[in-house]
């Protein structure tokens, strides 16, 4: 666990004595009426809450000292509902919706709130989250818990909260997903590297997961430097399935600075020359990532081909440098188009090398598309000679399918603007998409007729 920095700590101490000198609070101690504390939870919990989002934008890796900052009893409990939902989410869950191992942090985190002189009113924002908790545990870990208790009345209110329905897989999972939809738009994500083989064993999905999670939303990862290069340069880890995993990710979405990226570039290539299965695995990762909602940008490919060695031959420097030309050249010119049919013929149709350079140049397609204007279909009639040129490359009818897919929705937004039947642009647009469609096999003349067929408004009766 990554220390707090000082400046954090400091803030938060400022708050904690805001809290003790608060004159909501002593109201609240004299009267022990739950508005109060509302008023107090409103006035204080903000403050807690911008401390917490700019440690989990700018250092994520110092959230679990941070958290158990807040179980000092000085904070009188403000913030911890909503850290104990946080905490319960980032868990990590196998395929039967099951917490992968025992969850301490979960377990301190409870364990200060149901010790806090505020339990009374604490309680009332708790349930959901003990309840999903508890569902994702297991039956032993819940036990032990509740055997740190000897209040008859606090132990009643926990036992509550193991419910039944959770035992079958189906209600475990609806509640997990329905919990988490509450918190899809917070950054609570948190990782502890590990310092043993051992703890790499079991964390290393888990720490892909949040590598991964600090990608997608586009956060500052500088801070994540030194632990990844005291990852990337740990022997007790080189080579190891879970190792080459997370070098994978680091090397194509993490810059480490001109030193890091050296010590990377020799990690990456030395893993080239001394693993014979490095090309397969690599393979399947990047199948993985070009099918996920991450993807790949052009910067990433062009990082990671900084890495290679070209004096090592082996499949992957044959993608990253057609990619590399790709990137540069553009996949509309003729010699990138020859040189892709050349890389493309060197393998099977369904080998993995060539799906993946299927799937990357789809969503170059899928991309230009998406941000291609209605009132710019003229281009999208340029387009399709490309399209066209690339269908016959692959010769492939999962990628013919994809390519219908994002051209079927571009011109139903086309005829969503252009309504007029009579008018110009849609007699243009339908006389185009008629004859390509049939001609790419994409429809048959009863749906196209179907496509552009007009809907009746139904009456209100």
């Amino acid at each position: 666990m990554q220390s707090l920095k000082s400046e954090y700590q400091s803030g938060l101490d400022k708050i904690a004595e805001e809290i003790q000198a608060s004159e909501l609070l002593a109201q609240y101690l004299e009267e022990e009426e739950d508005e109060i504390y509302q008023a107090l939870r409103e006035e204080i919990e903000p403050k807690i809450e911008q401390i917490y989002f700019n440690v989990a934008d700018n250092d994520p890796l110092q959230l679990f000292a941070l958290e158990s900052y807040l179980f000092d009893a000085k904070f009188e409990g403000l913030y911890l509902p909503k850290l104990l939902g946080y905490i319960v989410l980032r868990g990590e869950i196998d395929e039967n919706f099951k917490f992968k191992r025992p969850q301490d942090h979960f377990k301190n985190a409870l364990t200060s709130i149901c010790h806090s002189a505020n339990f009374d009113i604490l309680k009332q924002r708790i349930g959901q989250s003990i309840q999903v908790g508890f569902g994702l545990s297991s039956d032993i870990w819940i036990t032990n818990f509740l055997n740190t208790f000897n209040n008859k009345r606090l132990l009643q209110f926990l036992q509550d909260q193991k419910l039944g329905k959770y035992r079958d897989l189906l209600n475990r999972k609806r509640g997990y997903l329905s919990f988490k939809k509450q918190f899809q738009s917070l950054n609570y994500q948190s990782t502890v590297f590990p310092t043993s083989f051992s703890e790499l064993k079991v964390s290393n999905t888990e720490i892909e997961k949040f590598l991964l999670y600090r990608v997608q939303s586009g956060h500052n990862n500088i801070s994540l430097n030194e632990n990844l290069l005291k990852f990337i340069n740990n022997e007790s880890f080189y080579g190891t399935d879970e190792y080459i995993g997370i070098i994978f990710i680091i090397a194509n979405y993490f810059d480490l600075g001109i030193d890091g990226n050296q010590v990377l570039k020799a990690k990456v290539n030395r893993l080239r020359t001394e693993n014979e299965n490095l090309d397969e695995r690599y393979f399947q990762y990047l199948h993985g990532i070009l099918n996920s909602k991450i993807g790949l940008t052009p910067e990433a490919d062009q990082r990671f081909f900084k890495l290679l060695d070209p004096a090592i031959e082996d499949e992957i420097f044959d993608y990253y440098n057609l990619m590399n030309k790709v990137h540069t050249t553009g996949y509309v010119h003729e010699d990138i188009q020859e040189a892709i049919r050349a890389f493309y013929d060197r393998y099977e149709g369904m080998s993995i090398n060539n799906e993946c350079l299927r799937l990357a140049i789809f969503s170059y397609f899928k991309k230009l598309l998406s941000n291609l204007p209605e009132e710019s279909y003229e281009d999208y009639f340029e387009l399709n000679k490309i399209f066209t040129i690339y269908i016959s490359i692959f010769s492939n009818q999962q990628f013919n399918q994809d390519v219908k897919g994002i051209i079927l929705t571009y011109v139903r937004r086309l005829l969503k603007k252009f309504t007029d039947k009579r008018g110009k642009h849609y007699q243009e647009i339908k006389k185009f998409v008629k004859t390509s469609f049939l001609d790419l096999g994409f429809m048959k003349e009863k749906e196209l007729v179907e496509l552009f067929k007009t809907r009746r408004k139904k009456k209100i009766a």
